[in-house]
Order: C-alpha cells, then sequence, then structure tokens
C-alpha cells in the first residue's frame, strides 16, 4: 500500500496515514534516507491508545524519540522500544515500510 513519496516527508518529520484495514494510524518517521514505520498505539493501554497530540505531532521536543502524548512515554525511532514512561520496556508495533525505485513510500508486501 502506497503510503506518499518521500519528498513529502522532510528529514525529520513524522506522519500518520490512514490504512484500510488498519483500526489505526501508521506513523511514519523519516531520519535521512531512512524511514520507521509503526502502529499508532501506544502499549500502556490495553488496546493501544493513540499517541499525537495533533496532527503527524509523534515525536518529543527535541525530535529524538517517538513520544506519546497521553500517557509521557517516550520510544526509540529505529526499534520502537519504550525508554521512558509507565510503559518502559514494551515496544510499539512495526510496520514494515519500503522506498521503492520512484522514490515513494509503501507498507512493504510478504514475499518481496
Amino acid at each position: 500500500m502506497l503510503l506518499c513519496h518521500l519528498d513529502e516527508l522532510p528529514d525529520g518529520s513524522t506522519r500518520g496515514f490512514k490504512v484500510a484495514g488498519l483500526r489505526c494510524k501508521v506513523i511514519v518517521v523519516r531520519r535521512g534516507d531512512r524511514v520507521y514505520g509503526w502502529r499508532d498505539l501506544c502499549p500502556h493501554y490495553a488496546g493501544g491508545t493513540p499517541m499525537a497530540w495533533k496532527r503527524d505531532a509523534y515525536l518529543n521536543g527535541e525530535g529524538t524519540h517517538i513520544a506519546c502524548a497521553a500517557h509521557g512515554a517516550w520510544f526509540e525511532i529505529d526499534t520502537g522500544v519504550c525508554v521512558q514512561g509507565p510503559c518502559l520496556g514494551k515496544r510499539l508495533t512495526r510496520v514494515p515500510l519500503e522506498i521503492r525505485s520512484d522514490g515513494t513510500v509503501a507498507m512493504a508486501t510478504s514475499g518481496r
């Protein structure tokens, strides 16, 4: 599933995308020529809680971690591991992404 073009996601930024078939958004974080994908569900609460305090605001003030505005948890961008907050040691659910040759960012399909 196509999410965006890499040019639409400035380095150091995040965006949330609605995806058919998922009950939550997919968070995409860009770091240079890499992108990381996570389900927008904080593991602190059973069933998960959306994390942004406003549209596409998924990072802490320094831009170093994905932050849950509801619980104050911080997650490593590359691993999804919680390093601060009430769900310490738990992790976000990864969404495998790929950057295609035309520069589009898409959810990776199985068997590719």
